[in-house]
């Protein structure tokens, strides 16, 4: 059984990458605005980085599969 947050993490995800298969991304472009939970679970925006740079790396969690 999935936990809240688990689902909360999936929903995030599926409907970042919806957004972005509907997009048509173009290099140079400025990102969509997106939020997403950081290592800590909080929730991070896209737009609390406005004006750095910006590194979004995606990896499993521990001990989970995928």
């Amino acid at each position: 059984m999935l936990k809240a947050s688990q689902i909360k993490i999936k929903v995030l995800l599926l409907s970042i990458i919806a957004s972005i298969l509907t997009a048509d991304p173009i290099i140079g472009n400025e990102a969509p605005e997106f939020s997403l939970p950081d290592q800590d679970g909080a929730i991070r925006n896209l737009g609390d980085f406005r004006g750095k740079k910006l590194v979004v790396y995606f990896f499993p969690k521990a001990d989970t599969p995928g």
